[in-house]
């Protein structure tokens, strides 16, 4: 932990400590694990009576602002009980508000008290259920890598070669999804975190794709690349977690990409 993390950390459990319907103060994500760097945000998780209420949101925006001008504010934008702010030296700091009877889904290896006027820490269970990958998320991406390797035609067609260098991005996206997946690594925290997610040979495949080029026969040749390193190892994880594949999405995109391109799968179909 940096002194400046620690300044802030220590400056908004003052704050707090006191407030009132503030029951107890937590750090969550890479701060609440032990695994903050230099780089890390500073999540916390607070503990209110009345959860994230407008009275609450003004106590925590008041909390952070004395740690620094914030320039960046999302109150509970992208979810009903986050709070995100960065101040003006950009420190990152992000707030799930929660009531006393919600915490129980979080665990003691996430968390880091810093107050805990109820008790509520002793309370939870001392490890966190590894998540894992839900089959119906796996499904979907593995229908969405297919969909955009069959939008190919389109950007071709069109000559919307810069629409093509999107899709790339969405494919490799889709297979660091998969990737990390694969290492089912635990405290993984966001995709920022990439260099402890992946193995040392994932990395190796992510570095030889084909850069995303806006030229028609380099934008074939990226999505093909993509589709040969993802397609297989997908259907081997999805008969690994008991995923119907979608066979006729597959076989009919490939048809497709066949009478329009002359594109042939780069790998043996099954």
């Amino acid at each position: 932990m940096t002194s400046r993390h620690a300044e802030v950390i220590a400056t908004i459990a003052d704050a707090l400590h006191d407030a009132p319907g503030v029951r107890a103060l937590f750090l969550s994500g890479s701060h609440g694990n032990g695994l903050a760097d230099a780089y890390s945000d500073i999540d916390f998780v607070m503990v209110a009576a009345d959860g994230p209420s407008d009275a609450v949101a003004r106590l925590w925006r008041d909390a952070v602002a004395r740690t620094g001008e914030i320039v960046l504010l999302w109150d509970r934008n992208v979810r009903p009980a986050l709070i995100n702010a960065i101040t003006a030296d950009w420190t990152r700091t992000d707030v799930v508000i929660v009531k006393p009877d919600q915490v129980g889904a979080q665990a003691q290896d996430s968390l880091k008290p810093l107050f805990d006027h109820d008790g509520i820490f002793e309370r939870l269970p001392e490890t966190s259920p590894q998540a894992g990958i839900d089959p119906a998320r796996l499904r979907y991406q593995i229908e969405e890598f297919i969909r955009i390797v069959g939008l190919l035609h389109l950007g071709i067609g069109r000559k919307e070669y810069l629409n093509g260098v999107l899709g790339l991005f969405h494919l490799r996206n889709l297979l660091v999804d998969l990737l990390i997946a694969e290492t089912d690594a635990p405290n993984r925290g966001g995709v920022l975190h990439l260099n402890r997610l992946i193995t040392d040979e994932q990395k190796k495949l992510l570095y030889s794709l084909p850069p995303p080029v806006p030229e028609r026969d380099a934008l074939i040749a990226a999505h093909l690349a993509y589709a040969e390193a993802y397609l297989p190892r997908a259907r081997r994880m999805a008969l690994a977690r008991g995923v119907e594949w979608p066979e006729r999405f597959e076989a009919a995109t490939w048809r497709m990409l066949a009478e329009e391109l002359s594109i042939e799968p780069p790998f043996a179909q099954t």
